[in-house]
Protein backbone atom coordinates (compact mmCIF):
# COMPACT_ATOMS: atom_id res chain seq x y z
CA UNK A 1 0.00 0.00 0.00
CA UNK A 2 1.40 3.43 -0.62
CA UNK A 3 0.50 6.80 0.69
CA UNK A 4 -2.09 8.31 -2.58
CA UNK A 5 -3.20 12.05 -2.64
CA UNK A 6 -6.92 12.46 -2.53
CA UNK A 7 -8.69 14.26 -5.75
CA UNK A 8 -9.29 17.81 -5.00
CA UNK A 9 -12.39 17.34 -7.77
CA UNK A 10 -13.78 14.68 -6.39
CA UNK A 11 -14.41 16.94 -2.71
CA UNK A 12 -18.01 18.21 -3.73
CA UNK A 13 -19.29 13.91 -4.69
CA UNK A 14 -17.37 13.07 -1.21
CA UNK A 15 -19.28 15.75 1.24
CA UNK A 16 -22.38 14.72 -0.31
CA UNK A 17 -21.90 11.13 -0.19
CA UNK A 18 -20.98 11.75 3.51
CA UNK A 19 -23.91 13.20 4.32
CA UNK A 20 -26.36 10.46 2.40
CA UNK A 21 -24.30 7.63 4.14
CA UNK A 22 -24.62 9.21 7.94
CA UNK A 23 -28.08 10.38 7.60
CA UNK A 24 -29.32 6.75 6.24
CA UNK A 25 -26.83 4.75 8.74
CA UNK A 26 -29.65 2.87 11.33
CA UNK A 27 -27.85 3.89 14.19
CA UNK A 28 -30.23 6.17 16.44
CA UNK A 29 -28.70 9.30 16.78
CA UNK A 30 -27.77 8.86 20.77
CA UNK A 31 -25.63 6.03 19.92
CA UNK A 32 -23.47 7.50 17.16
CA UNK A 33 -20.80 8.94 19.57
CA UNK A 34 -18.22 6.62 21.51
CA UNK A 35 -18.87 7.11 24.74
CA UNK A 36 -16.30 7.13 27.78
CA UNK A 37 -16.50 3.25 29.42
CA UNK A 38 -17.07 1.50 26.30
CA UNK A 39 -13.61 0.55 25.09
CA UNK A 40 -12.98 -0.32 21.98
CA UNK A 41 -11.73 -4.16 21.28
CA UNK A 42 -8.37 -3.65 20.03
CA UNK A 43 -5.24 -1.58 19.71
CA UNK A 44 -3.95 -3.34 17.02
CA UNK A 45 -0.27 -3.66 15.05
CA UNK A 46 0.83 -4.87 11.57
CA UNK A 47 4.07 -5.58 10.85
CA UNK A 48 6.21 -7.48 8.14
CA UNK A 49 8.06 -10.56 9.11
CA UNK A 50 9.65 -11.60 5.58
CA UNK A 51 12.99 -12.82 7.30
CA UNK A 52 14.70 -14.43 10.58
CA UNK A 53 15.75 -11.37 11.19
CA UNK A 54 12.69 -9.54 11.40
CA UNK A 55 11.50 -12.32 13.42
CA UNK A 56 14.01 -12.11 16.10
CA UNK A 57 13.52 -8.01 16.02
CA UNK A 58 9.71 -8.94 17.22
CA UNK A 59 10.48 -11.39 19.32
CA UNK A 60 12.80 -8.75 21.42
CA UNK A 61 9.82 -6.03 20.41
CA UNK A 62 6.67 -7.97 21.79
CA UNK A 63 6.97 -6.95 25.57
CA UNK A 64 6.81 -3.10 24.78
CA UNK A 65 4.28 -3.44 22.67
CA UNK A 66 2.16 -5.30 24.86
CA UNK A 67 3.04 -2.33 27.70
CA UNK A 68 2.24 0.29 24.80
CA UNK A 69 -1.39 -1.53 25.33
CA UNK A 70 -1.24 -3.28 21.85
CA UNK A 71 -3.42 -6.96 21.71
CA UNK A 72 -3.29 -7.80 18.21
CA UNK A 73 -0.76 -8.36 16.25
CA UNK A 74 -1.17 -9.20 12.59
CA UNK A 75 2.19 -10.73 10.94
CA UNK A 76 2.51 -10.78 7.60
CA UNK A 77 4.12 -13.58 6.22
CA UNK A 78 3.19 -14.20 3.11
CA UNK A 79 5.40 -17.43 1.79
CA UNK A 80 8.32 -16.58 4.20
CA UNK A 81 7.41 -19.36 6.40
CA UNK A 82 9.48 -22.86 6.61
CA UNK A 83 6.10 -24.76 4.64
CA UNK A 84 6.35 -28.61 4.70
CA UNK A 85 3.13 -29.27 2.29
CA UNK A 86 5.10 -27.21 -0.79
CA UNK A 87 7.99 -26.41 0.56
CA UNK A 88 9.01 -25.23 -3.13
CA UNK A 89 7.43 -22.22 -2.22
CA UNK A 90 9.21 -21.16 1.07
CA UNK A 91 11.08 -17.62 0.33
CA UNK A 92 15.09 -17.11 0.86
CA UNK A 93 15.16 -16.63 4.28
CA UNK A 94 12.11 -18.56 5.79
CA UNK A 95 10.73 -18.01 9.84
CA UNK A 96 11.47 -21.02 11.71
CA UNK A 97 8.88 -22.55 13.37
CA UNK A 98 10.93 -22.45 16.31
CA UNK A 99 10.95 -18.57 16.00
CA UNK A 100 7.16 -19.03 15.31
CA UNK A 101 6.27 -21.18 18.64
CA UNK A 102 8.35 -18.01 20.38
CA UNK A 103 6.23 -15.58 19.05
CA UNK A 104 3.41 -17.60 20.22
CA UNK A 105 4.77 -18.20 23.45
CA UNK A 106 5.26 -14.27 24.45
CA UNK A 107 1.84 -13.27 22.60
CA UNK A 108 -0.34 -15.59 24.72
CA UNK A 109 1.90 -14.24 27.87
CA UNK A 110 1.03 -10.53 26.73
CA UNK A 111 -2.72 -11.07 25.97
CA UNK A 112 -2.08 -10.59 22.80
CA UNK A 113 -4.39 -11.90 20.26
CA UNK A 114 -1.46 -13.30 17.47
CA UNK A 115 -3.12 -13.39 13.44
CA UNK A 116 -0.60 -14.48 10.57
CA UNK A 117 -1.42 -12.65 7.52
CA UNK A 118 -1.09 -14.32 3.78
CA UNK A 119 -0.93 -12.00 0.85
CA UNK A 120 -3.41 -13.43 -1.40
CA UNK A 121 -4.30 -12.69 -4.82
CA UNK A 122 -2.93 -9.82 -5.86
CA UNK A 123 0.82 -8.58 -4.47
CA UNK A 124 1.83 -11.75 -5.96
CA UNK A 125 5.12 -9.55 -7.54
CA UNK A 126 7.10 -6.69 -6.13
CA UNK A 127 8.91 -4.21 -8.86
CA UNK A 128 10.84 -7.13 -10.77
CA UNK A 129 10.70 -9.72 -8.92
CA UNK A 130 8.08 -12.37 -8.96
CA UNK A 131 7.20 -14.31 -5.37
CA UNK A 132 7.51 -17.70 -5.54
CA UNK A 133 4.07 -19.14 -6.20
CA UNK A 134 4.01 -17.39 -9.93
CA UNK A 135 7.47 -18.96 -10.49
CA UNK A 136 7.17 -22.32 -9.49
CA UNK A 137 3.26 -22.14 -11.07
CA UNK A 138 3.46 -20.29 -13.85
CA UNK A 139 0.21 -21.39 -14.68
CA UNK A 140 -1.44 -19.72 -11.77
CA UNK A 141 -0.82 -16.24 -13.57
CA UNK A 142 -3.20 -14.31 -14.29
CA UNK A 143 -1.56 -12.57 -16.98
CA UNK A 144 1.24 -15.74 -17.60
CA UNK A 145 3.94 -14.51 -20.40
CA UNK A 146 2.93 -10.95 -20.23
CA UNK A 147 4.71 -8.35 -18.61
CA UNK A 148 8.39 -9.26 -18.84
CA UNK A 149 10.05 -8.25 -15.46
CA UNK A 150 7.06 -7.16 -14.46
CA UNK A 151 7.44 -4.11 -16.59
CA UNK A 152 3.96 -1.83 -16.69
CA UNK A 153 2.07 -3.14 -14.02
CA UNK A 154 2.05 -3.06 -10.24
CA UNK A 155 1.86 -6.10 -8.90
CA UNK A 156 0.80 -9.61 -10.61
CA UNK A 157 -2.54 -11.22 -9.72
CA UNK A 158 -3.01 -15.10 -9.50
CA UNK A 159 -6.00 -16.37 -11.45
CA UNK A 160 -9.01 -16.79 -9.24
CA UNK A 161 -10.53 -19.49 -11.11
CA UNK A 162 -7.79 -21.68 -11.34
CA UNK A 163 -9.24 -25.31 -10.33
CA UNK A 164 -5.70 -26.25 -8.89
CA UNK A 165 -4.74 -23.12 -7.03
CA UNK A 166 -7.56 -23.36 -3.84
CA UNK A 167 -5.36 -27.00 -2.79
CA UNK A 168 -2.01 -25.23 -2.92
CA UNK A 169 -3.28 -21.86 -0.95
CA UNK A 170 -5.29 -23.71 1.70
CA UNK A 171 -2.48 -26.00 2.50
CA UNK A 172 -0.35 -22.90 3.39
CA UNK A 173 -3.12 -21.29 4.93
CA UNK A 174 -3.34 -24.37 7.03
CA UNK A 175 -0.02 -24.14 8.17
CA UNK A 176 -0.08 -20.57 9.00
CA UNK A 177 -3.26 -21.25 11.41
CA UNK A 178 -1.55 -24.61 12.97
CA UNK A 179 2.21 -22.96 13.69
CA UNK A 180 0.40 -19.68 15.05
CA UNK A 181 -2.13 -21.28 17.35
CA UNK A 182 -4.11 -18.87 15.44
CA UNK A 183 -8.21 -18.39 15.54
CA UNK A 184 -8.10 -16.39 12.98
CA UNK A 185 -6.65 -15.30 9.56
CA UNK A 186 -5.34 -12.36 7.35
CA UNK A 187 -5.38 -13.35 3.65
CA UNK A 188 -4.81 -9.58 2.49
CA UNK A 189 -6.29 -8.73 -0.99
CA UNK A 190 -5.90 -5.12 -1.45
CA UNK A 191 -5.05 -3.98 -4.14
CA UNK A 192 -5.74 -6.17 -6.79
CA UNK A 193 -5.21 -4.34 -10.37
CA UNK A 194 -5.22 -7.23 -12.32
CA UNK A 195 -8.38 -8.89 -12.90
CA UNK A 196 -10.29 -10.35 -15.43
CA UNK A 197 -7.42 -9.77 -18.24
CA UNK A 198 -8.33 -10.69 -21.31
CA UNK A 199 -5.79 -12.94 -22.12
CA UNK A 200 -7.13 -14.92 -19.38
CA UNK A 201 -8.44 -18.40 -20.47
CA UNK A 202 -10.49 -18.62 -17.49
CA UNK A 203 -11.29 -14.46 -16.26
CA UNK A 204 -11.37 -13.16 -19.83
CA UNK A 205 -14.95 -11.14 -20.33
CA UNK A 206 -16.17 -12.04 -16.82
CA UNK A 207 -17.13 -9.29 -13.86
CA UNK A 208 -14.61 -7.57 -12.07
CA UNK A 209 -16.30 -7.98 -8.80
CA UNK A 210 -17.84 -11.48 -9.63
CA UNK A 211 -14.19 -12.58 -9.46
CA UNK A 212 -13.51 -11.09 -6.48
CA UNK A 213 -15.81 -11.92 -4.22
CA UNK A 214 -15.58 -15.45 -5.89
CA UNK A 215 -11.84 -15.16 -4.63
CA UNK A 216 -12.84 -14.09 -1.27
CA UNK A 217 -15.87 -16.64 -0.87
CA UNK A 218 -13.21 -19.45 -1.58
CA UNK A 219 -10.94 -17.75 1.31
CA UNK A 220 -13.99 -17.63 3.66
CA UNK A 221 -15.09 -21.41 2.63
CA UNK A 222 -12.07 -22.64 3.66
CA UNK A 223 -11.26 -20.35 6.82
CA UNK A 224 -14.67 -19.94 8.42
CA UNK A 225 -16.50 -22.65 7.05
CA UNK A 226 -14.27 -25.45 7.28
CA UNK A 227 -11.43 -24.41 10.33
CA UNK A 228 -14.16 -22.51 12.25
CA UNK A 229 -11.48 -19.52 12.17
CA UNK A 230 -12.26 -15.86 11.86
CA UNK A 231 -11.06 -13.96 8.44
CA UNK A 232 -9.84 -10.50 7.84
CA UNK A 233 -8.76 -8.60 4.76
CA UNK A 234 -8.05 -5.06 3.26
CA UNK A 235 -11.29 -3.35 2.41
CA UNK A 236 -10.12 -1.12 -0.59
CA UNK A 237 -11.33 -3.08 -2.79
CA UNK A 238 -14.89 -3.22 -1.59
CA UNK A 239 -14.96 0.53 -2.11
CA UNK A 240 -16.02 2.57 -5.13
CA UNK A 241 -12.97 4.77 -5.60
CA UNK A 242 -15.67 7.55 -7.45
CA UNK A 243 -18.19 7.73 -5.09
CA UNK A 244 -16.23 7.62 -2.10
CA UNK A 245 -13.69 9.93 -3.15
CA UNK A 246 -10.43 7.93 -2.11
CA UNK A 247 -9.52 7.19 -5.36
CA UNK A 248 -7.51 4.16 -7.33
CA UNK A 249 -5.92 3.12 -4.68
CA UNK A 250 -7.71 3.34 -1.16
CA UNK A 251 -11.11 2.08 -3.10
CA UNK A 252 -11.53 0.22 -6.55
CA UNK A 253 -11.96 1.91 -9.61
CA UNK A 254 -11.87 -1.25 -11.64
CA UNK A 255 -15.72 -2.46 -10.42
CA UNK A 256 -14.43 -4.62 -7.83
CA UNK A 257 -16.38 -2.83 -5.15
CA UNK A 258 -19.67 -4.43 -6.33
CA UNK A 259 -18.59 -7.39 -4.45
CA UNK A 260 -19.36 -5.68 -1.20
CA UNK A 261 -22.44 -7.11 -1.23
CA UNK A 262 -21.42 -10.41 -2.57
CA UNK A 263 -19.79 -11.82 0.33
CA UNK A 264 -20.04 -12.97 4.10
CA UNK A 265 -20.67 -9.99 6.50
CA UNK A 266 -18.85 -11.59 9.47
CA UNK A 267 -15.45 -10.77 7.80
CA UNK A 268 -13.61 -8.41 9.75
CA UNK A 269 -12.48 -5.80 7.39
CA UNK A 270 -8.96 -3.38 8.15
CA UNK A 271 -9.70 -0.65 6.40
CA UNK A 272 -6.97 1.27 5.54
CA UNK A 273 -6.23 4.99 4.48
CA UNK A 274 -3.31 7.58 4.75
CA UNK A 275 -4.37 10.58 3.88
CA UNK A 276 -6.22 13.30 5.45
CA UNK A 277 -9.91 13.05 3.99
CA UNK A 278 -11.52 16.40 3.67
CA UNK A 279 -13.41 17.70 6.77
CA UNK A 280 -11.90 14.50 8.41
CA UNK A 281 -14.89 12.26 7.20
CA UNK A 282 -13.63 8.76 5.97
CA UNK A 283 -17.26 7.32 4.41
CA UNK A 284 -16.17 4.15 3.96
CA UNK A 285 -16.35 3.33 7.90
CA UNK A 286 -20.38 3.99 7.84
CA UNK A 287 -20.46 2.24 4.93
CA UNK A 288 -18.92 -0.67 6.23
CA UNK A 289 -20.69 -0.72 9.23
CA UNK A 290 -24.05 -0.12 7.37
CA UNK A 291 -23.39 -3.26 5.42
CA UNK A 292 -22.88 -5.51 8.37
CA UNK A 293 -19.39 -5.88 8.55
CA UNK A 294 -17.38 -5.17 11.37
CA UNK A 295 -14.34 -2.73 10.67
CA UNK A 296 -10.83 -2.16 11.96
CA UNK A 297 -9.85 1.44 10.69
CA UNK A 298 -5.66 1.38 9.97
CA UNK A 299 -3.16 4.18 9.54
CA UNK A 300 0.46 4.32 8.27
CA UNK A 301 2.48 6.91 9.04
CA UNK A 302 0.81 10.65 8.29
CA UNK A 303 0.10 11.59 12.11
CA UNK A 304 -2.30 14.35 10.88
CA UNK A 305 -4.45 11.54 8.96
CA UNK A 306 -4.07 9.00 11.53
CA UNK A 307 -5.66 11.16 13.99
CA UNK A 308 -8.45 12.39 12.09
CA UNK A 309 -9.21 8.68 11.35
CA UNK A 310 -9.09 7.61 14.96
CA UNK A 311 -11.17 10.31 15.45
CA UNK A 312 -14.05 9.97 12.89
CA UNK A 313 -14.02 6.67 13.87
CA UNK A 314 -14.96 6.84 17.55
CA UNK A 315 -18.04 8.16 16.94
CA UNK A 316 -19.30 4.76 15.55
CA UNK A 317 -20.24 1.84 18.25
CA UNK A 318 -17.74 -0.69 19.15
CA UNK A 319 -19.55 -3.20 18.68
CA UNK A 320 -19.11 -2.88 14.91
CA UNK A 321 -16.34 -0.30 15.10
CA UNK A 322 -13.18 -2.72 17.22
CA UNK A 323 -10.61 -0.43 17.39
CA UNK A 324 -7.60 0.42 15.90
CA UNK A 325 -4.65 -1.04 13.42
CA UNK A 326 -1.42 0.78 12.72
CA UNK A 327 0.94 -0.13 10.23
CA UNK A 328 4.92 0.05 9.39
CA UNK A 329 4.64 -2.00 6.08
CA UNK A 330 8.59 -2.89 7.34
CA UNK A 331 10.23 -5.06 9.97
CA UNK A 332 9.75 -4.52 13.35
CA UNK A 333 12.72 -3.13 15.17
CA UNK A 334 14.09 -4.03 18.45
CA UNK A 335 13.53 -1.24 20.65
CA UNK A 336 11.76 1.15 18.09
CA UNK A 337 8.52 0.00 17.11
CA UNK A 338 6.90 0.33 20.11
CA UNK A 339 7.28 3.91 19.91
CA UNK A 340 6.11 4.69 16.09
CA UNK A 341 4.12 7.78 16.11
CA UNK A 342 0.49 7.05 15.47
CA UNK A 343 0.62 3.47 17.71
CA UNK A 344 1.74 5.99 20.43
CA UNK A 345 -1.00 8.19 19.58
CA UNK A 346 -3.66 5.71 19.12
CA UNK A 347 -2.78 3.99 22.37
CA UNK A 348 -3.64 7.45 23.80
CA UNK A 349 -6.89 7.91 22.16
CA UNK A 350 -8.39 4.64 22.23
CA UNK A 351 -7.28 4.56 25.97
CA UNK A 352 -9.55 7.30 26.88
CA UNK A 353 -12.72 5.04 25.51
CA UNK A 354 -12.17 3.21 28.75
Amino acid sequence: MKNRKINSSALLVLCLFIVSVLAGCRFPRSEISHQVGMPVKYLGLHVLVESRQAARELIAEIPALARRGVNLLVVEVDYNFEYRSHPELRGPEPVTREQVGQIVQLCQQHGIRLIPEFQSFGHQSWEKKTFSLLTVYPEFDETPGKYPDNQGIYCRSWCPLHPDLPKIINALYDELLEAFEADGLHVGMDEVFIIADPDCPRCAGKDPAELFAHAVRTAYEHIVINRGREMFMWGDRLLDGRATGYGEWEASMNDTHRAIDLIPKDIIICDWHYEEMPGGVYPSIPIFIEKGFRVLPTSFKNMRAAEALIDFSLRFPAERMLGHLCTIWKQPEAGKTHKHPPLVLAARKLRATG
